[in-house]
């Protein structure tokens, strides 16, 4: 990550958690725009009312200041009065509806930035449709969660959607205004041949791998379809590979898992992602519902690592090209062509070249670094203009105010009694 020793402009990030880019991508996606505002000469505090992990990323060691802050507490309004930033960008819906009043109340020329990470919303109802087994409609779209989410990005001057799957979905199903979302993606530098070269050739990788946080639901999810559906089929075929399913946060329920004489190995935290998706010829990622850009995908990419995947897992990455492996819903089909590609050395090849071309064309930092601080700079020049445009926004933080701001209070004021 980049440094910066002048800094001119303040900003403020409130996470939900402290970031923890070996655990999740959202660490990853969270240390990538701090890295932007680093390089374009901004003063940064990071803030959060969670606690640190042994695993959290060390943001002092890029001259980040931090914070630890409170929920219903007035002590945030004297932490974000006394830095005073120009922006202030909350790390998922809940943190911007917790805070955003009061950030609204005592600064309200504060630019105000909501990074979404996925759609909740659309996330939540995917599940519910997996979990019930019927099909994904509009009605179980606009859930509890859908009203908070959207709720949140119109209160929001700009909010950052990280999939072009999702930006669309938006603005087609609704009609969100395109001024006050904008698409910034995980993005990389380029990748080129001669880099990939330096990874373990198709000869020399061996078995299979899962990988994601256990404590997203999805990734518990694909385990499971692993072990009834799909992993039996690939080892009848396959007979001395194995599996190795790696994740943090790894619960009692994933252990038991794990046997040995069927090569399901469940592993745990990988310590470096690097060496085991060096290390593996085939990622295996049959997730069923999710939303949002896959870390584990970017990362196959990356580490020149093909995958079968499901439509969920690839949504909003291909952008027309050609995918680094197999997109495959059906059990049946995604066992055969995993096997497919961990027999044959040529479609694994020509599946490792499709991933880098995929991930220089739709993901490369050149792209997306200058056009969203041109945004934010265009925000800041007509803020006002910007706001009156956004008139549903300006009601809402109207009545969010009050609404908010009293049952904060009444927390407040109860907390202090005790």
């Amino acid at each position: 990550m980049a440094k910066n020793s002048t800094y001119k402009k303040k900003i403020v990030f409130i996470g939900t958690i402290w970031p923890e880019p070996k655990s999740t991508a959202a660490g990853i996606r969270i240390l990538q725009l701090l890295d932007v505002f680093l390089k374009n000469n901004f003063e940064i505090t990071f803030a959060s009312f969670a606690s640190k992990s042994d695993f959290s990323f060390d943001l002092e060691s890029l001259d980040i200041k931090t914070q630890l802050i409170e929920l219903n507490n007035a002590s945030f309004d004297v932490f974000i009065k006394e830095e005073n930033p120009e922006i202030i960008v909350f790390d998922r819906f809940m943190t911007e509806e917790q805070l955003g009043w009061r950030v609204t109340e005592i600064l309200p020329n504060c630019i105000k930035i909501l990074d979404t990470e996925d759609l909740h919303f659309l996330r939540d109802a995917r599940k519910y449709a997996f979990k019930k087994n019927i099909p994904l409609d509009k009605q179980l779209l606009v859930n509890e969660i859908f009203k908070r989410e959207i709720a949140a990005i119109y209160r929001c001057d700009l909010t950052l959607i990280i999939s072009k799957f999702e930006l669309d979905f938006l603005i087609d199903e609704f009609h969100i205004p395109k001024e006050i979302v904008h698409y910034i993606p995980m993005f990389y530098k380029i990748i080129n041949e001669e880099q990939l070269k330096k990874y373990p050739t198709f000869e020399n990788r061996n078995h299979f791998i899962s990988i994601g946080n256990f404590l997203h639901q999805p990734n518990w999810e694909a385990v499971l379809l692993l072990k009834a559906s799909i992993w039996s089929k690939i080892k009848k075929q396959l007979p001395e590979s194995e599996l190795h399913i790696y994740g943090a946060y790894l619960p009692e329920k994933a252990k038991q898992l794990n046997n040995t004489k069927e090569g399901f190995i469940v592993k745990g935290r990988a310590e470096s992602s690097q060496e085991v998706f060096t290390k593996a010829r085939v990622l295996l990622a049959p997730l069923p519902f999710g939303a949002g850009i896959k870390g584990k995908l970017i990362e196959s990419m990356q580490y020149g690592t093909p995958n079968v995947t499901t439509n969920i897992g690839a949504e909003g990455m291909q952008n027309g090209l050609p995918w680094n492996g197999f997109i495959e819903d059906d059990f049946e089909d995604f066992a055969t062509k995993a096997i497919q590609l961990y027999r044959d050395k040529s479609v694994w090849e020509e599946a490792q070249i499709n991933g880098i071309t995929l991930l220089n064309s739709n993901f490369n930092s050149n792209d997306y670094e200058t056009p969203f601080i041109t945004k934010i700079n265009d925000l800041k020049q007509n803020l006002a203009l910007h706001r009156n445009h956004n008139f549903m926004g300006q009601i809402l933080n109207h009545h969010t105010l009050k609404s908010t701001m009293y049952m904060s209070k009444w927390i407040e004021e109860k907390n202090s009694n005790k």
